[in-house]
């Protein structure tokens, strides 16, 4: 199983992903809002989304684990 934590401290913008959904590595799963920016939090490898850790609107710290991946 794999882990995708954030990358940056921020609020979780949109959500991109759903459990049970198949990704490709590179896939966005979540995007970050910080500093006026849009931050994409991508799949570090192929797998299906186990769990979603995050939930749209809500803040996040950096190391914070968004989604779990199998």
């Amino acid at each position: 199983m794999a882990q995708v934590a954030a990358h940056i401290t921020g609020t979780v913008w949109k959500v991109e992903c759903k459990v049970g959904q198949a990704v490709k590595e590179g896939d966005v799963l979540v995007i970050i809002e910080s500093m006026k920016m849009e931050m994409p939090v991508e799949a570090p490898s192929a797998g299906t989304v186990k769990e979603i850790l995050c939930a749209e609107a809500k803040p996040v710290n950096e190391g914070d684990v968004l989604v779990v991946l199998e």
